[in-house]
């Protein structure tokens, strides 16, 4: 049986009765597509007959990616929660009502809702940015067995005592934690929230049919040049391609550096710790004289932490191109990686990857592997033998970790070059008479560069 209607354009359309849940049933299509809707709308398609509902709820990944940021009863709206004696989104305002739960309230009833009908379990990958949420709720995703989440996202989030998560999560990643626990993997936690894509108006409507007024080029033309003026900072991929910054926003406390260091190798960040050679864990500690460094340093200079949260993307340095701790290339073995007689790497290897690479926003859609969070854009998920490898076929994706206190005064912010500590010491190595002084190497190629663009802009003005 078919159905047979007419489109707006006069053109019969021939609607296969039940085209939809036949497309459905293929598990792998829904398992594919559930990511792009909303948790409202797979709940509703699941609402409007038994063999929907079926197919929901019996097919394997369904629920395994859970955006919870645009969710209406997840915002904490505190206009509604601050009149006293009411019931607010399932938590009683009373005196025995704590601070985690006042501002955890809407979510805990999400999540009370989701484990009544069996989903929470299914969920691996969490997104809460930008909503409320508490320490002891993250404590509970680290130890509640009701949840199963590997990757969770809580960018930009209110209400979040910093301190107290980073003492949940280096409890969790104790030596003496129960075989394998935390079941969380993954953790974004420093970057902003992703943006939303910016909805579709009437005119964009109209100027991308074809029976619009204007020819379809000139409606393409318009249609893309948003997409076209985008800047370049929007479009390139953190880490690996954006250079500078990678982490605007609110500074992050110096505690995190620690927390990373106790979580290395069982859970992963959105930020790596620094690799400079004046930190406990540089491949370049002991290799670089820090006494020197130490000499030629500006007065204004502080004391660099043993450990440290990177919070800058470095290409090559301009006098080297390369840096004394080297790069962190995507798919390369590091140094201490472990094989077997056979060539292949050991499960001791995982470990160093997790602490090695940061995790990439935004969180995967299909899947909730650390490898597929960290992948870079056109590499490898799965890093293959060296001898297996292909040679030459793409670049490959590489960046060099660095804190704002380790770069201090030997970064440009504005072409995003540096001199590392092996060509350039310090501002006051000149003035002590160091054999690698800023005149010799690093400053010297800065004032001219200085000078040309100064000269240029004064040609074009």
């Amino acid at each position: 049986m078919t159905q047979v209607c007419e489109s707006r354009n006069g053109l019969p359309i021939e609607i296969p009765r039940g085209a939809l849940l036949r497309l459905l049933a293929n598990s792998l299509v829904l398992s594919q597509t559930a990511p792009y809707l909303s948790c409202y709308d797979v709940l509703n398609l699941a609402a409007t007959a038994r063999v929907f509902r079926f197919l929901v709820y019996n097919t394997p990944h369904v629920f395994r990616r859970l955006e919870l940021d645009s969710v209406k009863t997840a915002q904490f709206d505190l206009d509604a929660a601050d009149r006293g004696g009411e019931t607010w989104r399932n938590t009683q305002l009373d005196e025995y009502l704590t601070e985690d739960d006042f501002y955890s309230g809407p979510l805990r009833g999400i999540f009370s809702n989701l484990r009544r009908l069996d989903i929470l379990r299914d969920v691996q990958v969490l997104s809460l940015d930008g909503l409320s949420v508490t320490a002891d709720l993250v404590n509970d995703i680290l130890v509640d067995p009701s949840y199963s989440v590997r990757i969770l996202s809580i960018r930009g989030v209110k209400n979040l005592n910093e301190g107290k998560l980073r003492g949940a999560l280096k409890y969790a990643c104790r030596d003496s934690r129960s075989e394998g626990m935390p079941r969380l993997k993954g953790l974004y936690v420093f970057g902003d929230k992703d943006t939303p894509s910016p909805p579709v108006t009437p005119e964009l409507s109209r100027c991308s049919s074809p029976t619009g007024a204007r020819p379809v080029a000139t409606a393409r033309h318009d249609c893309s040049h948003k997409t076209l003026t985008a800047t370049p900072a929007e479009e390139q991929e953190a880490w690996y391609v954006r250079r500078g910054g990678q982490l605007p926003g609110n500074p992050i406390d110096p505690e995190w550096a620690s927390t990373l260091v106790d979580c290395a190798g069982i859970i992963a960040f959105d930020s790596v710790l620094c690799t400079g050679p004046r930190h406990f864990n540089s491949p370049a500690w002991g290799k670089v004289n820090v006494e020197a460094l130490k000499a030629a340093a500006s007065p204004s200079a502080v004391d660099i932490p043993p450990f440290s949260v990177a919070t800058h993307s470095l290409g090559g340095c301009a006098g080297c191109g390369c840096a004394p701790e080297g790069w962190t290339s995507w798919g390369e073995d590091t140094f201490d990686s472990h094989r077997d007689a056979d060539g292949r790497r050991t499960s001791d290897s995982c470990t160093t990857d997790i602490a090695r690479f940061p995790l990439l926003a935004p969180p995967p859609m299909h899947s909730s592997s650390l490898r597929v969070a960290m992948c870079p854009t056109g590499q490898p998920v799965h890093s293959r033998l060296s001898f297996l490898a292909p040679k030459g076929k793409q670049a490959k994706a590489r960046f060099i970790p660095r804190c704002l206190t380790c770069i201090r005064d030997r970064y440009c912010n504005g072409c995003h070059r540096w001199w590392c500590e092996s060509c350039y010491l310090g501002p006051g190595a000149f003035y002590h008479g160091g054999s690698t002084g800023p005149d010799s190497c690093g400053e010297r190629e800065m004032r001219k560069q200085v000078r040309r663009a100064r000269e240029r802009d004064f040609e074009t003005a």
